[in-house]
């Protein structure tokens, strides 16, 4: 097997000499980041309070938005294999969502619990679909831009944006409220199949899209040997790769805890009464860091600008740990959100890059689909395993300690901060400048 490519000094000379992004490449893959996220953005975090006021359990409806999750650890690495060995990656995603489209509008009319199992089947199905195009879409970009450190948080701000123009405009699509069964009033966002409509819409248009703009990114493979994912996990032999493996898994985990509980946490622990609105700080932290990224990656290197990245993860949760309702309490919840542009785009957006610097070329897409498994599957479902056995153990009556909840894994990620970097050796082509 082959071992872990390290990057040649021809190739730090190459990047440093690297000529602009062209203006056609670099709209035609903002525009991609864009519809990408804003597809994701439309629906996620609004279907599992859907699905529990159309009826379904709270159990039914975990196990359904679970499946994005799941969905990801199965089908990512697959994806990679295909666009390393045998299907152009923009064909790949076309056909991906043209059939997420048609999935996303099943959901639609699948909204009782009576159709628990269909529905279940068919957001599994779904899951497979799209999961792999949010690895495909990172070593597509890689392969079609000149320096992918200096290019690649330029047009990954794209998606960020995608995602909030996604919230933004469902909030005035589908504005009003809906009368339940008991009277109570409810915004249609989570009322009513609207953000699905929008998703599918959206999915369809992209699938289009990819096929007709996209450039063309053949595989770069032979098409011989072992199945490319297994030899993305021999990078692993490589010690140093090894620790960025699981410290990425800790830190994904985090990730899901975060996409999980902070809405209610800032709700209920911490009694703000706009979360999206606040929950859109972070997001708005995250557009000016990815644009500053290449500058922090160039000027102090990857190992610095990671560790930063975690070091926010842990203070985050530390200042959860110690948030509450008004005062200090209030203000240390809505900087721990603020810093999810420094916990995103220091970690798992330089994460992407350092894969991408480290990997063999034509085991690249595989590498990045490896990560995806991490980042968008196994560490997330884990996060939203862990948040469900800390509720259990720190729910007083209707209330949960927050303090307890969130101390833990601040714990556990200052201790992964210390590890990292006793441990972790970026290659000399990452170092700072």
């Amino acid at each position: 097997m082959d071992k872990p490519a390290r990057a040649m000094p021809s190739e730090s000379a190459a990047s440093s000499k690297a000529p602009p992004l062209s203006m056609h490449h670099r709209v035609v893959l903002s525009v991609m980041m864009f519809l990408q996220f804003a597809i994701w953005g439309s629906w996620v975090i609004v279907y599992y309070p859907f699905l529990t006021n159309r009826g379904f359990t709270p159990a039914q409806a975990t196990s359904i938005t679970g499946n994005m999750f799941v969905g990801a650890i199965i089908s990512t690495l697959f994806a990679g294999y295909l666009a390393d060995r045998w299907i152009n990656s923009e064909r790949l995603m076309g056909i991906c969502h043209l059939v997420g489209a048609g999935l996303l509008y099943a959901m639609t009319l699948l909204t009782s619990p009576d159709q628990y199992f269909a529905l279940f089947i068919v957001t599994f199905v779904y899951s497979l679909v799209f999961n792999p195009t949010l690895s495909v879409i990172n070593s597509l970009t890689f392969r079609n831009v000149p320096d992918g450190e200096r290019d690649f948080p330029g047009l990954r701000v794209l998606g960020t944006i995608g995602w909030i123009c996604a919230g933004f405009l469902i909030d005035n699509i589908f504005s009003g409220k809906t009368a339940m069964a008991d009277g109570t009033l409810i915004p249609n966002t989570i009322a009513t199949p609207g953000p699905l409509y929008q998703a599918a819409v959206i999915s369809a248009i992209f699938g289009i899209y990819c096929l007709v703009m996209l450039p063309k990114t053949p595989p770069t493979g032979s098409g011989a040997g072992a199945l490319d994912f297994l030899r993305a996990l021999a990078m692993l032999k490589d010690f140093s790769f090894a620790v960025f493996f699981v410290i990425t898994l800790l830190a994904s985990i985090a990730m899901g805890m975060y996409f999980n509980s902070a809405g209610d946490f800032l709700g209920k622990g911490a009694g703000v009464e706009k979360v999206g609105s606040t929950l859109a700080i972070g997001q708005m932290v995250e557009l000016l860091l990815l644009v500053l990224l290449p500058f922090f990656l160039k000027r102090f290197g990857i190992k610095l600008v990671m560790a930063v990245g975690l070091f926010c993860w842990a203070l985050r949760y530390l200042l959860f740990a110690h948030g509450g309702p008004e005062g200090i309490g209030l203000w240390f919840a809505i900087v721990g959100v603020a810093l999810h542009g420094f916990c995103f785009d220091f970690f798992f957006a330089a994460g992407f890059i350092h894969v991408d610097k480290t990997a063999p070329r034509d085991l690249r897409a595989s590498a990045q689909s490896l990560l995806g498994v991490l980042v968008y599957g196994l560490g997330t479902w884990l996060g939203t395993i862990a948040c469900g056995v800390l509720n259990a153990m720190y729910k007083d009556g209707e209330n949960i300690n927050w303090f307890g909840f969130w101390i833990i894994p601040s714990i556990v990620l200052f201790v992964a901060l210390a590890a990292f970097l006793v441990l972790f050796k970026p290659t000399r082509t990452e170092s700072a400048a």
